[in-house]
């Protein structure tokens, strides 16, 4: 196995793994049962789910030839489809 298809499988795993805990701390959410630790665990795990979809999705309309798909940039961070109306937090000033 080279390393690329090391690191691809090890993201793939890491993916799935956060997918799995993801899901198991919404149950414990359910079940009443979380800590505070789980609640800010739950509160990360899906920023970062919500990001790497995104990012995605950015990707993909990027590969997109010949339409009119509009993507904000900026030299400081990823690109990325604003994701409602309001100004981020990372927006950069104007």
């Amino acid at each position: 196995m080279s390393s690329m298809e090391h690191e691809v499988e090890l993201l793939k795993l890491i993916g799935e793994v956060l997918l799995e805990k993801r899901d198991s701390l919404r149950s414990k959410v359910a079940d009443n049962t979380q800590v505070q630790a789980d609640t800010f665990n739950l509160a990360f795990a899906e920023e970062v789910i919500a990001l790497a979809k995104n990012r995605l999705s950015v990707l993909r309309n990027e590969q997109r030839k010949g339409e009119d798909i509009w993507l904000e940039r900026s030299e400081e961070q990823y690109p990325h489809i604003r994701l409602h109306g309001g100004i981020r937090e990372d927006d950069p000033p104007h």
